[in-house]
Order: structure tokens, then C-alpha cells, then sequence
């Protein structure tokens, strides 16, 4: 992490200075009233700093009186998905604070790893989560590298998970069975559905969709951000026409196209001139399967006339599949013209 450590006096300078071994492992700056040198940076007032600390830092650790702090900050409070960790230290390094952005920040983690390194230091986590030890689903999200969609409706989830009240998450086995092994999960407490399961839920009970796709709705959407997609297509199909179609299939079923990470297909179209150029152009890694590969899976397709012309299961659905992370589709072929697509993670 790139921190910014802000004392305010000399005691809160030399604090400063013997905190900085501790955040080795990071990119640690300390602003300060009376040093100038590498890594020192003077400043006359708090105000002074802010605006460049609050946009270029990924922390802040203010060795100063929280209120203080908290009168300083307040202005600059936007998102706890974007707001920096905000942290305060006492003069002795004894007591420590994650006062803003525990989760998505990092001031949470960071207090502990602090206070893993210092002798006496007391944490003083105020996130009821982190205190109760119950599952949060934002810190499920980060520790996966997921995106978050719609935050605002985790207040809810997280409220009802900590009064011991039961969720519904809607998501497919591998990300269920990922969100059953994080920690503070305990079972009883989240009520499942799959994707095909959607008429059995309840509409008064707070929900959670896991999924590639960003929904349109306003309840907390976590999205696996690696999603590959399977192509099949006539001979002679132009790049034009395969930009197109896999432009119009993310349109259509809310899949950013930034988060596609890689293609993938049947070996027999490992000469198609225009899949070649769309991945080239795409800088995205292109994967082929041969028939044993595709005709080993235990999955069943959609039909396809590739098990009449080449005897396989199918050209989009099972390569995608295969060349994923997760082994899961999520999307089901879609054709555009002479064009099969379909999605997994």
C-alpha cells in the first residue's frame, strides 16, 4: 500500500519515524512540521495535505487526537468503496484505530498487521463484523478480486447477518461453495438458489446475486471478473462480424466487456483469419480444444451442429468451459447470424 503517515508536532514526528519499520512492505511517506529528505515531507497545516493524501494515497495514519481527525476528514468522505483507509495512532504507538474504510480500504487488515508488529499495541476494531467474527460479504468480494455492484444495499445483508437473521444468495455451486469455505461463514445462516431457482424466493428477505453479470436491480451484486467466452462460427467469418456479435452479446446480458480475460473454441477453427484478428486485436488469449476435450466433459449442451458435422458436443458452450477458471457457464450459447457465443468463469 502507498501510505501517508501525517504527525502534527515532534513527539508525533519521532512516533512517526519508529512506525516506518514496521511498514516495510509498504510505500510509506510521512508529512511532517520539521523534516524535508527522502520520504519526509513538510507541511504548516492538516488542510495542506489532504487534498493530496485523500487522492494519491491508499492509507492515512494520523498519529494526532481522533476528533481532530474526524473534523478534518469530514469534508472529504465520499464512498467507502473509493474513501482511502483512514487510521489513528496514540503518541506511544500503543493504541490503534481503523477509523475509516475497515473493509474495502484496508484500514482493518492494515491496524492488524500494525498491531501484529508492535509490542503492547491494542487494536481497537470498531466494525461489528470484524468483532463478532460473522461473514462479510465485501470482504468476500475483495479477498476474490470481485467486483461490487449496487453497495449501498450491503448495509441490509450485513444488518440481518449480524442479528442472526437468515439472507438469500442466488449465485452457481463454485461460487456458493467459495463463499461456504470464507471465513465467518456459518451454516444455516444464508438460504441458496441457483440461477433456475429464482420463483422461490422470498421478496421481504434482503438478497445477494453472485454473478458475471451486472443485474437490473438494486440489491447487492458481487461479479467474478473473469469470464471467457466461448466462439463458434462459419467458415470465412470476418473480425468485423465477430466484434459485433460479441459486442452485442455483453450489451444484451450485462457482461463488461473489460472483464472478459480470455477466448476459446474448437481446434478446427484455429485457422479462422478472423478470430485470429479479433483475438490479436483484443490482446486476449485464445485457447482451442480437440474433440477428446470436449467429448470428455459430463455436462449436457444446448444442440449444436457440430455433433453432426465434426462429432463433438458443441463448440461454445463446452470451450468456454473448458478454458475457465471455474468451470461453471453461465450463459448459454447465443447466436448472432453464423456466430455461437457463450460465457463461463
Amino acid at each position: 500500500m502507498k501510505i501517508a503517515i501525517a504527525s502534527i508536532n515532534n513527539p508525533s514526528l519521532e512516533s512517526a519515524k519508529k512506525l516506518l519499520p514496521v511498514l516495510k512492505n509498504h510505500e510509506a511517506t510521512i508529512f511532517n512540521k520539521a523534516q524535508e529528505s527522502d520520504g519526509f515531507v513538510i507541511f504548516n497545516k492538516v488542510d495542506d495535505i489532504l487534498p493530496t493524501a485523500w487522492a494519491e494515497f491508499d492509507a492515512i495514519i494520523f498519529i494526532m487526537a481522533t476528533g481532530a481527525v474526524v473534523r478534518k476528514i469530514a469534508p472529504y468522505l465520499k464512498d467507502k468503496a473509493t474513501d482511502p483507509a483512514v487510521l489513528i495512532m496514540t503518541l506511544d504507538l500503543k493504541r490503534i484505530i481503523p477509523l475509516v474504510s475497515g473493509h474495502l480500504g484496508g484500514a482493518n487488515e492494515l491496524s492488524e498487521e500494525i498491531s501484529g508488529s508492535l509490542e503492547d499495541c491494542v487494536n481497537f476494531v470498531t466494525t461489528a463484523s470484524d468483532q463478532i467474527k460473522v461473514l462479510a460479504f465485501d470482504m468476500f468480494a475483495k479477498k476474490m478480486s470481485y467486483k461490487i455492484s449496487n453497495l449501498k444495499s450491503l448495509a441490509e445483508l450485513s444488518n440481518r447477518i449480524i442479528n442472526k437473521q437468515i439472507v438469500q444468495v442466488v449465485s452457481y455451486p463454485s461460487t456458493i461453495d467459495e463463499l461456504k469455505n470464507f471465513e465467518g461463514y456459518k451454516e444455516g445462516s444464508i438460504n441458496f438458489f441457483s440461477p433456475d431457482d429464482l420463483g422461490e424466493l422470498d421478496g421481504s428477505i434482503a438478497t445477494l446475486y453472485i454473478t458475471p453479470q451486472k443485474l437490473a436491480n438494486s440489491s447487492l451484486q458481487i461479479h467474478p471478473s473473469s469470464i471467457t467466452l466461448g466462439l463458434g462460427m462459419n467458415r470465412d467469418t470476418s473480425y468485423k462480424e465477430i466484434d459485433l456479435a460479441v459486442k452485442r452479446f455483453c450489451f444484451e446480458h450485462g457482461v463488461d466487456l473489460k472483464d472478459i480475460s480470455s477466448l476459446a473454441s474448437f481446434e478446427a477453427k484455429s485457422d479462422e483469419v478472423g478470430l485470429l484478428e479479433f483475438a490479436k486485436k483484443t490482446g486476449l488469449e485464445l485457447k482451442f480444444f480437440d474433440a477428446d476435450e470436449i467429448n470428455t466433459l459430463e455436462q449436457t449442451f444446448s444442440p449444436s451442429k457440430a455433433q453432426k458435422f465434426f462429432n463433438i458436443k458443441g463448440v461454445a458452450e463446452p470451450a468456454s468451459l473448458l478454458a475457465s477458471k471455474n468451470k461453471t457457464l453461465f450463459l448459454s450459447k447465443r447466436i448472432y447470424g453464423g456466430i455461437t457465443i457463450a460465457a463461463s468463469f
